[in-house]
């Protein structure tokens, strides 16, 4: 490369990283869209002509890489804990009691410092730099582990790919933060959804979660999301003592934190704060759900500690929901992706919380009953969380005639199969395995690892396959031929014999992994394994007896009760012959199955060598164990391997066995 290119792509990237902060984080831009453009192309001109130099940090790569199948789970060094809320000013006051409380002798009551944040109404996650350059991001998850979205938060402009580390090296730093999309944004991307046919999303939150899950980062490019970063989740040799002055240090580096963010001296500033924000918080430019107070100094909160969900220095303050009067003018059923069918509140539209509300949540047939809603009622709604429309009541109406009470339907509204209420539950379901309302969800649980494992088949092609009429059954998978699936998008012809070769593969799955992958309600992945090893084909488990099911160990009940349900359906029966006529197996090979492993239970920590955490879950089903994600006084075994976190000390601190992968191995062949 002629030294003159390479350092005009220095100055280049260099440049383009300057204008993206000064634009994205400082809203501060210098130059015109047009001239930024043109700096962009000049950079990609150069780096075409010498591709050896390009870098993963380039403004050129945000977007890049091909479209995954799934994502890949992520632990996080240190978890990323809920915050315990609070709803009026009289829990926040009991909440900072508790904190004077755990910093007795240590501080005086007046002194102790607060930072207020608003609290963004996105999706929590991690970002993770390493010497500098973007290398990891995932989602909160269950706070313990979240999913791999490194891909998809490379293309939001306002996260920067490479941090200045000359001056004070960060060998590792790990940053947290929402994203989300502001309330302008949010409208106009239902309207590009709505006429291009897609369903609007029904809150920005919800459309922030679905874009950063999507499992083509060029989709979610085209999502106007952004983020605010709020705290340094872990560093090496950490250098701040507060957390203000870390944020305040975030923001130094180029990361966009949000100018609402104020350090408060004592309560009584934060409590003046609290109420400010009640009514400001609706003329913001993006939703939030409330206030974030933190303790400011990080020896504090070392200090006050955690519980084993909440840290114990910090709080959300929720402001009490805010209330509207309107009137029912229908109430609806709807089909969830699972079945369950859900009685929904057509409303006269009303402004609450910040936005027009039509529909909103009845729950179930007993919410109805007990708050007695009928069509035509005056009632009183409010979002909760401010996310989510829901009835409160019915309002005084006096010497107003009421319409009918409320019956559920006796039939699906989607698909007209007759629906049924299981014993001591609440939702009516529909249990045709080939509802449309149902399809898509079952079909993506269908092709999934634990189940059959069809390698190629997500969203975005299940989604037109569905669509366009070409599968309507599990059973049309099998079907399928070259000439239906190269015309899908995305999918060419190697594409497409990919997936026809993993649908062929499925067909040997096994009976464990069909019955999984029936998606049969209460029934597991664990509960699937211990029926196909007990019935050994479909036949028998589909003429077997209430009795009979509920006899098998680890079903009970309820179990035994959505299983007789399913198969005693007309339609999933026929769904069967086609499977089995197709070529699926509907056996489970006893010689695969065996009860060396009987009634033990297991928990497997950290990353094994010679198999991958389902692989080893498999062979322990195989052989009659269980797997628990917990360690408790019930559990025979804790599989260690490397880098096995928490799970290993409460092992050791309860005396439960520990085996490493050898002995694992070990054990396994008996």
């Amino acid at each position: 490369m002629p030294p003159s290119d390479k350092k005009e792509i220095e100055n280049l990237r260099r440049e383009i990283r300057r204008h993206d902060i000064l634009y994205y984080v400082e809203n501060q831009p210098e130059i015109s869209d047009r001239e930024y453009d043109r700096l962009m192309q000049r950079l990609k001109d150069l780096e075409a002509k010498h591709p050896d130099w390009v870098t993963p940090d380039s403004p050129t790569q945000r977007v890049g890489g091909k479209a995954s199948e799934r994502f890949e789970s992520v632990v996080h060094k240190l978890p990323m804990l809920s915050l315990d809320n609070t709803y009026n000013l009289d829990e926040f006051r009991d909440f900072h009691n508790r904190v004077v409380k755990g910093l007795k002798n240590e501080i005086a009551e007046d002194k102790i410092e607060y930072v207020v944040e608003l609290k963004i109404d996105g999706l929590g996650v991690t970002l993770s730099y390493e010497n500098g350059l973007f290398t990891q991001g995932a989602t909160r998850g269950d706070g313990r582990a979240g999913e791999d979205i490194t891909a998809n938060l490379r293309t939001i402009r306002s996260i920067p790919l490479t941090i200045p580390v000359e001056k004070e090296p960060f060998n590792f730093l790990e940053v947290r933060g929402e994203v989300y999309l502001d309330r302008e944004a949010f409208v106009e991307f239902n309207k590009e959804r709505k006429a291009g046919g897609q369903p609007e999303f029904a809150n920005p939150r919800n459309a922030a979660a679905g874009s950063l899950r999507l499992l083509d980062p060029a989709i979610t490019a085209q999502r106007p999301l952004d983020i605010f970063v709020y705290s340094v989740g872990h560093m090496d040799d950490m250098p701040f003592k507060t957390h203000h002055e870390a944020i305040l240090k975030l923001k130094s580096l180029g990361f966009r934190v949000n100018p609402q963010t104020v350090l408060c001296k004592n309560f009584e500033e934060t409590f003046s704060l609290i109420e400010r924000w009640r009514d400001e918080k609706d003329h913001l430019s993006y939703e939030v759900d409330g206030l974030v107070v933190k303790v400011n100094a990080f020896s504090f909160q070392e200090k006050l500690g955690s519980t084993a969900k909440h840290p114990r220095w910090a709080v959300a303050y929720k402001y009490e929901a805010e209330q509207a009067v309107t009137e029912v003018e229908d109430i609806l059923c709807q089909v969830g992706r699972t079945g369950s069918i859900t009685p929904v509140a057509v409303l006269r539209p009303v402004f609450v919380s910040g936005s027009t509300v039509s529909r909103a949540t009845l729950h179930n047939e007993d919410e109805i009953k007990r708050k007695d809603i009928r069509v035509g009622d005056t009632v009183v709604i409010e979002k909760a969380g401010e996310v989510i429309p829901k009835v409160v009541r019915v309002a005084n109406q006096p010497g107003k005639s009421r319409g009918k009470p409320f019956k559920m339907p006796t039939k699906c509204p989607e698909c007209q199969t007759a629906i049924y209420r299981p014993e001591g539950e609440a939702a009516w379901r529909c249990v045709n395995a080939a509802c449309p309302a149902q399809l898509k969800e079952r079909l993506f649980h269908f092709a999934s690892r634990n189940a059959m494992d069809i390698d190629h088949l997500g969203p975005a092609v299940i989604d037109q396959l569905v669509d366009s009429g070409r599968v309507k059954h599990f059973s049309d998978l099998y079907n399928l031929t070259l000439e239906d699936l190269v015309p899908l998008e995305r999918l060419a012809e190697k594409s497409a014999n990919n997936l026809l070769a993993a649908i062929q593969k499925s067909k040997s799955a096994g009976l464990s992994r069909l019955i999984h992958g029936l998606g049969i309600r209460h029934v597991g992945q664990r509960a699937a394994a211990v029926l196909a090893q007990t019935f050994h084909s479909m036949d028998a488990l589909q003429n077997a007896s209430l009795e009979d099911l509920e006899s098998v160990m680890e079903v009970g009940p309820i179990m035994a009760e959505s299983l007789k349900a399913f198969f005693d359906r007309e339609i999933n029966q026929e769904e069967i012959r086609q499977l089995k006529k197709l070529g699926v197996a509907l056996v489970e090979d006893r010689q695969e199955t065996g009860d060396r492993l009987l009634g033990k239970q297991f928990v497997l920590t950290g990353a094994l060598k010679h198999f991958t955490r389902d692989q080893a879950r498999e062979m322990i089903l195989a052989q009659g164990g269980r797997v628990t994600s917990s360690v408790s006084q019930k559990t025979d075994f804790v599989v260690a391997g490397e880098d096995p976190g928490s799970k290993l000390d409460k092992a050791k601190k309860l005396d439960v066995k520990i085996l490493d992968e050898e002995r694992f191995k070990a054990l396994l062949a008996g």
